[in-house]
């Protein structure tokens, strides 16, 4: 009988690659902790398994008495054989446990070891499976992902990685990011029911999704003569993505738009209709943070560079779409260039700017703030139906460059001189 398990044991190990003397280790320290409590040991239990022929023998352990180290363990122990009978049954049980839990941990490790060096990439599955606290996404035949989201007024400690309002059903195609990859012999903390969850964790919220999206629907971008330069993202909601060209002749927003809006429509059906705003982006910080505030027409953008403040004047009729939906728009403006925006209208720009002198300093150092002084500089050429010009006007003169030889000349055409008249 022993023998033949022995014999099943080792046909065992060469299938699943398991080494045999590693096994056969683990089984016995797993027999000693089970033979001790079974037997009511109190100093534990040895068991050894002859290799040869698969016999089992259980030793009693008692300690000899002058074997004390300085910090009071025994460090020599008599064995007394106190072999059971029947020890193949639990023998059995116990190589059936052990060898399940080798193959996991195994499964695991090669697992790792393909997938550590992907975190970011993104992954095409088919739900398998659906909880209250995540979902199992097929990749491929016996590799699962798993994609948590869970309450995290319940769980501080856990993902949620399901943007608002998606809902999975079984077999259903999905499309993620790898975002985290457990090892299985780490030493860390394990999160709540790791052994039993798959080792990749993927998301559906986190910024690089778009990326890859825009990577497959966007041959520039895979090539890399469109550069992705930031995304700023409120999953299910709201993104915006900063987009730069190499080549001087390629528009970077129409490539990723593509051809009447299919390559941004195809995003946005991945995303379930997220909106996706392309921006163009730009070294300037002035002209940057302007377009990030699209669709918002801007009308002047001042800089503190040591405060990384960002004061924006937009039209009145602009001001609710600048700020956007609960203040949507300018958040992930914010986000999206990384500088503090504080947006203010025309008329209160004014009313700020009401009797201010004219400073010294070019229009491009001046700040804009609540409580600072500013003079806007812009050209201060009307037309016939009393509209201003919104240029600014150039160095040492009070007029752009369209209206300065003309300003003076064209009848109909007005100079605001006062400080009260400057918008």
């Amino acid at each position: 009988m022993a023998s033949d398990m022995m014999d099943a044991l080792m046909a065992l190990c060469q299938e699943k690659h398991i080494d045999q003397l590693y096994l056969i280790d683990r089984l016995e320290q797993s027999l000693a902790k089970s033979y001790a409590e079974i037997l009511h040991l109190d100093w534990g239990a040895k068991v050894t398994i002859d290799r040869s022929n698969g016999k089992i023998y259980v030793y009693k352990l008692i300690p000899i008495d002058d074997s004390m180290d300085e910090e009071g363990n025994y460090t020599e122990w008599e064995e007394i054989d106190v072999t059971p009978r029947d020890t193949s049954r639990i023998a059995a049980q116990h190589a059936k446990a052990e060898i399940n839990a080798i193959v996991r941990n195994s499964a695991r490790e090669q697992i790792y070891e393909e997938f550590s060096g992907r975190i970011g990439d993104i992954i095409n599955g088919t739900v398998l499976q659906s909880t209250p606290d995540f979902t199992i996404v097929k990749i491929r035949e016996g590799v699962e992902a798993e994609l948590p989201h869970f309450d995290q007024r319940r769980y501080e400690n856990e993902r949620n990685e399901r943007p608002q309002g998606e809902r999975y059903l079984h077999n259903q195609r999905l499309k993620a990011v790898i975002i985290d990859v457990r090892d299985p012999n780490s030493t860390l903390q394990p999160v709540r029911g790791e052994h039993s969850r798959p080792p990749i964790v993927v998301s559906r919220t986190h910024p690089a999704l778009i990326k890859r999206l825009f990577e497959l629907e966007v041959p520039e971008i895979y090539e890399g003569t469109v550069e992705v330069k930031s995304i700023a993202r409120e999953p299910g909601m709201r993104s915006k993505v900063a987009v730069r060209s190499l080549d001087d002749r390629l528009d970077p927003v129409g490539a990723c738009v593509g051809p009447k809006g299919s390559r941004v429509r195809t995003v946005v059906s991945e995303l379930r209709g997220e909106r996706v705003d392309v921006i163009l982006w730009d070294a300037d910080p002035a002209v940057y943070v302007a377009n990030a505030l699209s669709p918002a027409k801007v009308t002047r953008v001042l800089i503190d560079e040591e405060k990384n403040y960002a004061g924006v004047i937009v039209p009145d009729d602009q001001l609710s779409l600048a700020i956007g939906k609960e203040g949507q728009n300018a958040r992930l403006a914010a986000r999206l260039t990384g500088w503090h925006i504080d947006i203010k209208n025309e008329t209160l720009a004014a009313d700020i700017l009401k009797n201010v002198p004219v400073p010294a300093a070019p229009a491009e150092d001046l700040i804009y703030e609540d409580d600072e002084d500013l003079e806007p500089e812009r050209c201060a050429y009307v037309d016939e139906d009393g509209v201003r010009c919104r240029n600014q006007s150039r160095p040492g003169s009070r007029f752009c460059g369209v209206h300065d030889e003309l300003a003076m000349g064209e009848p109909g055409a007005d100079i605001i001189d006062d400080a009260d008249d400057l918008i």
